[in-house]
């Protein structure tokens, strides 16, 4: 397909790393776009936020213009002002792409098969947009894209748009925006939207957030890699690839998470992080009851979401009375083998997450929690307002180490006034 009309390349189509990342995502993006500076076009730019920059960047997006979304995703990432406006603005053109989850421990291949996963879409004609999720940078926070060499086979097809992020130090792997990005490529018209996770362990469970389906990648051989998704990634998991198939110990691994799927240690019934018992990591039911708040269990974290199975095979494909049962799919990425396969198992739990209604269910539990999110941030920059105010904590610091008071009293005098405030226009 050919490019919009006076558009620049799309980041797909330069070198495979996406973008150069730098001081925390303020660098040059991988369509030209020079953060605050001059853009592709040679025009002078700010990010303001101001209502005619957000109207551009709206209309661009859904004109299908790669700079617009470059940029939008650029102010999203970096939190630039204007950025909630241009995510709400976005919002009413959502809801068609299929969101896939990619995930598992280092090694395991997921950028090889990330990167077969989108040429074989472009192969059904089908537009993908990739959100490749790095490690942050210890000493600048931006994402570190060494390992996008391996995701070459796309390079020059503007219908593949490729953006890297960084981590940012979150514990599920997944930037603060990953959301938000998902939000304008979506708005965009992508077809497919695939998130690569960091692959840091059971701390990506996170990835349940953003995605409909999650992929968990096991390499084989890997008993301690089985043992460590046992103990947290397991239960977000719809389908397992086994990776690297070709190489020795794939049937061994195959069977051990064949027997941890029968023994009970896998998703609930339901399958992966959907179901009618599944949880999420803030109590919210998969039923999506936006209402219904935080259950008990809020803290207990996602090891204490889903514990239980009703033994069924995991790579039957069969869905048993309690809904989907995870599938095993063996994959050489580096060759493209299984690919085919495992699209198969991702559009079959599509099918199963429409025809039963877990998909309107999941999507008011993710609504639920993104709000919560939000309101976190909201009250994160409210107290630290407050605190700003009282001119910062080194009086109070003095006055807990002098022992003439303690944290709990000076955290309860900084958010009482807020507090107050909030009661009282609840009251009214």
């Amino acid at each position: 397909m050919t490019p919009p009309e006076d558009d620049g390349p799309d980041e797909a189509d330069r070198e495979p790393d996406g973008d150069a990342r730098t001081a925390g995502g303020t660098g040059a993006d991988a369509d030209g776009d020079a953060g605050a500076g001059a853009d592709a076009d040679g025009d002078a730019r700010t990010d303001t936020g101001t209502d005619g920059e957000i109207d551009r960047l709206v209309a661009g997006v859904r004109e299908g213009k790669h700079r617009a979304l470059a940029r939008s995703i650029t102010k999203i990432e970096n939190r630039a002002p204007g950025y909630r406006d241009l995510v709400a603005r976005l919002h009413a053109h959502t809801g068609e792409a299929d969101v896939l989850g990619i995930t598992g421990s280092p090694g395991a291949g997921k950028s090889t098969l990330v990167d077969k996963l989108a040429k074989t879409y472009r192969d059904e004609g089908l537009t993908v947009g990739v959100i490749a999720i790095d490690p942050a940078s210890p000493f600048t926070g931006g994402a570190v894209l060494g390992d996008r060499i391996r995701m070459a086979s796309n390079v020059g097809d503007m219908d593949v748009f490729f953006r890297s992020m960084s981590a940012r130090g979150t514990l599920g792997g997944l930037s603060t925006a990953t959301t938000d990005a998902v939000t304008a490529l979506d708005a965009f018209g992508k077809d497919k939207i695939i998130v690569e996770t960091v692959g840091a362990g059971q701390n990506e469970i996170d990835i349940v957030r953003t995605a409909d389906t999650v992929a968990v990648l096991v390499p084989p051989g890997s008993g301690d890699d089985v043992q460590m998704l046992k103990a947290g990634i397991l239960e977000i998991a719809d389908l397992f690839a086994v990776n690297k198939a070709d190489l020795d110990g794939a049937d061994r691994t195959v069977q051990e998470l064949r027997e941890m799927l029968q023994l009970g240690d896998g998703p609930a019934p339901g399958g992966g992080h959907h179901g009618p018992d599944a949880v999420d990591r803030r109590g919210d039911t998969a039923t999506g009851d936006a209402g219904a708040g935080d259950t008990a269990t809020e803290d207990s974290g996602a090891d204490d979401a889903t514990n239980t199975r009703d033994g069924a095979a995991g790579d039957s494909g069969n869905e048993a009375a309690g809904g989907w049962e995870p599938r095993i799919v063996e994959t050489v990425a580096n060759r493209g083998e299984g690919v085919a396969e495992l699209i198969d198992a991702i559009e079959a739990h599509r099918a199963y997450l429409v025809e039963s209604g877990e998909l309107a269910r999941q999507a008011r539990t993710r609504y639920a929690e993104e709000v919560r999110t939000l309101l976190r941030e909201d009250a994160h920059d409210l107290l630290a307002e407050e605190i700003a105010a009282r001119g910062g904590l080194a009086a109070d610091v003095d006055r807990i180490v002098d022992r003439e008071t303690d944290p709990y009293t000076v955290a309860e005098e900084i958010v009482s006034p807020l507090a107050d405030c909030v009661r009282e226009r609840r009251e009214d």
